[in-house]
């Protein structure tokens, strides 16, 4: 299969923002991902509520919160970030 470091399974901050990502995640205890931002093509969810990418690698589980909506709690060896741009950096300095 393909390196698992270099495919996309979740994005944060579509269609909602970073700090209503980051209030989520803090207060569940785990990265947690909706629906909207979850990347089918690389990522399964199973019956028992275990998500796996696509090669078969363990990445977390769905528990989805009060109201029934899904919320895929990812565990952190399964995240990795991307450095803001260098524009990005620049602006946030000035």
């Amino acid at each position: 299969g393909k390196p698992l470091f270099r495919i996309a399974l979740h994005s944060s901050g579509t269609m909602r923002s970073w700090e209503e990502f980051m209030k989520e995640s803090k207060a569940h205890g785990w990265p947690s991902f909706r629906d909207h931002e979850v990347e089918w093509e690389n990522v399964r969810c199973l019956k028992n509520g275990e998500c796996v990418s696509v090669d078969g690698t363990h990445l977390g589980h769905n528990l989805p919160d009060r109201s029934g909506r899904n919320r895929y709690c990812i565990n952190l060896v399964s995240i990795a970030g991307r450095p803001p741009a260098a524009k990005d950096t620049e602006e946030a300095e000035t």
